[in-house]
């Protein structure tokens, strides 16, 4: 980082929908884990609504072939980069090695696993059913899930287990592919006037990230075309005032991620 503190806040804006599904299924592998270690019914019931969340989003579009595709790609590219003398070799060869593994464990998945995890399980099905209900699954709405949260820890942890093993590659996979989206390219520094920055990208893009120094009470809106996108620093003060456009220059760094 340059002038932006290396404490900075990242703000980023997905330009393609396969990007923006990624995100959100980093996000939910990431809430899966935190709750996975709270030992509380509190813990499993949010665990669980994590694991329902990433089961329906999977089984609503070929991700498998999508990332799979992507990983290849890649795979391919660093392969051609291995010529050049300029190339870190030792890092590249564990790029490469990491690629290989996590492709091979997406090939031995099920193209449609989520969708027959789901209507493989009564219980998961019943559960996702209410869950769309605030407070829906309540004891007396699901008898069968509260006595489940009932049981040792060791027996919810089997189970959230073995629900989880399938979705592993998928995390290791979304994991890494983002790793190298967000890495491809590095961060510029530059100023808003302002409070306001118009970018125009050299070539394409699927995914912006803007990095904003910790300390101002400020956040980016980020408004992206097929050909520019702009930059807009919102000041804000009390959560319950809307907030206004910064007028001052604002210092920021800026990704424009492309594989």
């Amino acid at each position: 980082m340059s002038d932006v503190d290396v404490a900075a806040l990242v703000f980023e804006q997905p330009l393609s929908e396969r990007v923006r599904t990624f995100l959100r299924l980093e996000l939910l592998f990431r809430q899966f884990r935190a709750n996975r270690a709270i030992d509380s019914q509190a813990g499993a019931r949010a665990t669980l609504d994590a694991l329902l969340d990433l089961l329906v989003v999977i089984s609503r579009s070929d991700l498998k072939s999508d990332i799979l595709k992507e990983l290849t790609d890649q795979y391919h590219h660093l392969t051609r980069l291995a010529q050049r003398p300029s190339v870190d070799q030792e890092r590249l060869k564990g790029v490469l090695a990491e690629l290989t593994e996590v492709l091979n464990e997406l090939q031995q998945l099920a193209t449609q696993f989520a969708n027959s995890l789901l209507r493989g399980s009564d219980f998961l099905t019943s559960i996702l059913n209410r869950s769309t209900i605030p407070g829906g699954t309540c004891g007396f709405d699901l008898p069968h899930y509260h006595w489940w949260l009932s049981q040792p820890r060791s027996r919810v942890d089997r189970d959230l287990d073995a629900w989880f093993a399938e979705l592993r590659p998928f995390e290791r996979a979304v994991e890494l592919y983002l790793k190298l989206l967000r890495s491809s390219v590095p961060a510029e520094p530059l100023t808003a006037r302002n409070g306001i920055y118009l970018h125009t990208p050299a070539g394409p893009c699927l995914l912006v990230r803007v990095f904003v120094p910790a300390g101002p009470s400020v956040y980016p809106e980020i408004s992206a075309g097929r050909h520019r996108f702009t930059v807009r620093f919102m000041e804000i003060h009390e959560l319950d005032t809307r907030a206004q456009q910064a007028r001052i220059d604002i210092p920021f760094e800026l990704q424009c991620c492309n594989l």
